[in-house]
């Protein structure tokens, strides 16, 4: 399992930068679908590769770090949004994302799910104008402070780019020749490819959403890479090796590539 799961991670770093012609129905579903399948994936990875045996217990202890990052996530969504809406000083958000990155840290330290502090802490500023309506929410002036969070969602959209641009070009720079044409692993990658695309076509389906070009809409990437790398020497199995990943990543990009070409830009609806 824990060599599958990184193949079944829709990479949100390429997916959602890529749907910008798409109509708004669409870009906001890769956009749910790709966050959703990095955090449940990074989630399932951890639970498999940090418990040696999976009984009532591990999902028990599972479920009590759920409860207590909840709970955190929650008190410093809070604290970070008073601080978002008081601090006056011209220099403010590079701090609110230094705090982000100390409290995802720290829940790492202690093995709590810190994506599930990510997804809070987005989803909370991203949606003010649904909490308008609590009347607690107005001690934060929700006017001003969607106005420092549209310059704060700016600032952590270049800093985004940034580190996914060094990384795909360090990436890129790895990457040899033999590597993507090893020829043990290609059949594999196509099979693997043929079957992510073959229940992604049948989701879609069950789901009366459109196939194009929806179905092409699914690489891989950056979160395929690390969980990769962040199995354990003696968890690991021959097939799955750097040639299959690099082939998977490069298929699957390809045939999104493709496939968004082939589609006519779309009007926002």
């Amino acid at each position: 399992m824990t060599n599958a799961i990184p193949f079944c991670v829709i990479s949100s770093a390429i997916a959602i930068l890529s749907v910008r012609n798409l109509s708004s129905h669409n870009k906001e579903f890769v956009i749910y679908e790709s966050s959703l399948s990095d955090i449940l994936g990074v989630l399932l990875f951890n639970f498999l590769a940090l418990n040696e045996t999976i009984d009532r217990f591990s999902f028990g202890n599972f479920a009590l770090q759920l409860l207590i990052i909840t709970v955190v996530s929650f008190i410093a969504t809070i604290g970070l949004s008073f601080l978002l809406s008081k601090i006056e000083h011209h220099i403010k958000f590079v701090p609110i994302i230094l705090l982000v990155v100390l409290i995802y840290a720290v829940s790492k330290i202690y093995h709590l799910p810190g994506l599930i502090f990510i997804l809070i802490f987005g989803l909370s500023i991203g949606n003010l104008d649904e909490l308008k309506r609590f009347k607690w929410i107005e001690k934060f002036k929700p006017d001003e402070l969607s106005n420092e969070v549209n310059k704060f969602k700016e600032l952590t959209i270049e800093v985004a780019f940034l580190i996914r641009a060094l990384f795909f070009l360090l990436f890129g720079y790895l990457i040899e020749t033999s590597e993507v044409l090893n020829a043990d692993t290609v059949i594999w990658a196509l099979a693997i490819v043929f079957f992510i695309f073959a229940f992604r076509l049948i989701q879609l389906k069950l789901s009366k959403l459109p196939l194009k070009p929806l179905l092409f809409v699914a690489p891989r990437g950056l979160i395929t890479i690390l969980l990769f790398l962040s199995i354990e020497p003696t968890n690991t199995i021959s097939l799955v090796n750097k040639s299959l990943i690099v082939q998977v990543i490069i298929l699957t990009a390809l045939l999104m590539m493709f496939g968004l070409m082939a589609n006519k830009p779309q009007k926002n609806n």
